[in-house]
């Protein structure tokens, strides 16, 4: 569980997995003669917190309690249950921006999430980061496909046949959530950062072990908070890594329906300015968010050659791969800027056991073991997909696998009410309820390896007739729906799926709305829907609204009346519908154009039932 930039760890009982980064900062980096920046002496390892696998802080003159060998790493046998060394497959790196702190989101010009509550741009350079880590056939990621599991514990080197380490082909960014439901705690402990990890498993649909199987989870802390005691005296760290059945876990191990799961502590980084990396590779305003790609890359780097620690690749003081090589400010493994197809990040070098004829070193490049990835999973795409409730469903999901002779195992999330889908493959049951969702199948092979394709279904009332269309808004777009003034299908906030809608603008505007009119089908009572209002001014000059008009009986009521409210998160509303009649649902954002506080409502998941 490496701690990066102002490197320090703590590792488990022996140290594993932990304090790798304090090292080179201490000058015991794996390369010979590797010169430390003035002032930049070991972190210290700490043993009474031994889950802590992370990078460590770099203190000036602080002397290291327990600095990393220079021998090479070996492997530790795997730990778990199931028995996991390292990431096999592609890798899968899910954000979790945790805590109504994060203030409300927008989008920036490269899809990236912005929050108002992360001052220093922290989210957005994540997830450039990982959309760039694995592209372009970069070589960083390179370093890392050296190592293996599946061989004898203690070995050294790996033979061609062993299951390695993935190449994250395409990219590593699985997914993105801000969880605002609550706000973070002000000094979570371990237990309630690994049960931040369990949540976002549920919330990505990831409901197996089988599909965590490659997974990490990345809870962000926001900034002003000290999880697990982050820069503070009893936290010399900057970052840390663990997985859920840790029971060295500050309040034990934690409980997880999903299997157990990779997870990673990365506090508000530059809340410890340069002594967790602002500025340790570029000077000036260019180097303020230095550290966060530093220390997430160093535990990144650890987690998919030590998925559960310290089961993985350590050495013999227990130092993990980017331990070994931390805070190195020149000479052979010095961090620098490392240039991928979604820009240029400051980076750390990693530990290779092969380098220098086997003798071991920090590198920032290697080619890639076993090609340009591990086993390919390429699960076919159906394309959209529609039915009736009451009305059975039967289809057959199919997936190609690059190696031969492998057992694919399917898994979905998204699945409309009623339906499951069998280990091989079959989706089948009878949709219970009308609605739109966004399904994504995923099969995994038997070395961990896995692929997903995405699509949208639409579940109609009974006999097909009737009911709303695009209710989910999962084409992308507000299809079906009658818009005026600042409307649009937006990935930035959704209740489920992949989309929502989005009334009104970040910027002051006027009135917006959609509308759609529909019958509504036998069987059903009601027409539901969700909202998520940011109102920063009050009800009397903005709000939100909706109305629902029974056409049929020339009477409207008020489904959702005038709301300003403001980090309350995702509402649910209904209104009563009679079988058979046609109404006009109109969802509604009214905003003043008052400079300086602009109103915007999120809606999704329009259903009638």
């Amino acid at each position: 569980m490496g701690r990066t930039p102002t490197p320090r760890k703590a590792r488990r009982a022996a140290f594993t997995g932990i304090a790798a980064l304090a090292l080179a900062a201490a000058g015991f980096s794996a390369a010979p003669a590797q010169a430390q920046p003035d002032g930049a002496a070991a972190p210290t390892v700490h043993a009474d917190h031994p889950y802590r696998h992370g990078a460590v802080p770099q203190r000036g003159h602080e002397s290291s309690h327990a600095a990393t060998s220079t021998a090479d790493l070996n492997y530790g046998g795997g730990a778990g249950s199931p028995n996991i060394g390292v990431t096999t497959g592609p890798e899968h790196v899910y954000l979790v921006f945790w805590g109504s702190q994060w203030g409300s989101s927008g989008t920036d010009a490269n899809g990236n999430t912005t929050l108002s509550g992360d001052s220093q741009g922290m989210a957005p350079r994540l997830q450039q980061l990982f959309k760039g880590i694995g592209t372009g056939n970069e070589l960083w990621s390179g370093v890392m496909t050296q190592y293996c599991e599946g061989i004898a514990s203690g070995s050294q080197s790996c033979p061609s046949n062993a299951a390695h380490v993935g190449y994250p082909t395409g990219g590593a960014l699985a997914g993105v959530w801000v969880d605002t439901s609550a706000a973070a705690p002000a000094s979570a402990n371990g237990n309630q950062i690994g049960a931040e990890a369990v949540k976002a498993s549920g919330h990505f649909g990831n409901t197996t072990a089988a599909a965590n199987r490659n997974n990490q989870y990345v809870v962000v802390s926001p900034s002003g908070t000290t999880p697990d005691g982050f820069n503070t005296a009893s936290g010399n760290f900057c970052a840390w890594h663990d997985y859920t059945g840790d029971s060295t876990l500050t309040g034990g191990a934690v409980s997880s329906p999903y299997g157990q799961l990779a997870f990673t502590n990365l506090p508000y980084v530059t809340d410890a300015g340069s002594s967790c990396g602002q500025g340790y590779v570029n000077a000036g305003s260019a180097g303020t968010l230095d550290g966060v790609t530093i220390v997430e890359g160093h535990e990144y780097a650890e987690t998919i050659t030590d998925q559960n620690p310290a089961g993985g690749w350590t050495d013999s003081s227990g130092a993990e791969n980017g331990d070994k090589c931390a805070w190195i400010s020149s000479g052979q493994g010095a961090s620098a800027n490392v240039s991928f197809t979604t820009g240029s990040f400051a980076m750390q070098s990693t530990w290779a056991n092969d380098f220098n004829g086997g003798a071991g070193g920090c590198e920032m490049s290697h080619p890639i073991v076993g090609g340009t990835t591990g086993n390919t999973v390429t699960v076919t795409n159906p394309g959209a997909q529609s039915g009736t409730t009451g009305t059975a469903v039967s289809l057959q999901m199919s997936a190609t696998d690059s190696a031969s002779g492998q057992t694919l195992s399917y898994s979905a999330s998204g699945l409309p009410a009623g339906l499951s889908i069998s280990t091989s493959g079959l989706i089948s049951g009878t949709p219970t309820a009308a609605g739109s969702s966004s399904v994504t199948v995923t099969a995994t092979d038997g070395t961990g390896a896995s692929g997903s394709t995405t699509f949208g279904w639409t579940v109609s009332g009974t006999g097909g007739s009737g009911g709303i269309t695009n209710g989910g808004f999962e084409t992308g777009t507000t299809s079906g729906w009658t818009t005026v003034g600042n409307a649009s299908a937006t990935t930035t906030a959704k209740h489920t799926g992949s989309y929502g809608a989005m009334l009104g603008s970040t910027n002051p505007s006027t009135t917006s709305s959609a509308s759609q009119t529909f019958t509504a089908p036998t069987g059903s009572s009601k027409v539901s829907f969700w909202y998520d209002v940011t109102c920063p001014d009050t009800v009397t000059y903005d709000w939100a609204t909706a109305t629902l008009k029974d056409n049929t009986a020339n009477t409207t009521s008020t489904v959702l009346a005038k709301t300003c409210t403001n980090g309350l998160g995702w509402q649910s509303a209904s209104g009563a519908v009679t079988p058979g009649h046609s109404y006009t649902l109109t969802l509604t954002n009214v905003d003043d154009n008052y400079p300086g506080d602009p109103t915007y409502t999120y809606y999704d998941d329009v259903t009638v039932s």
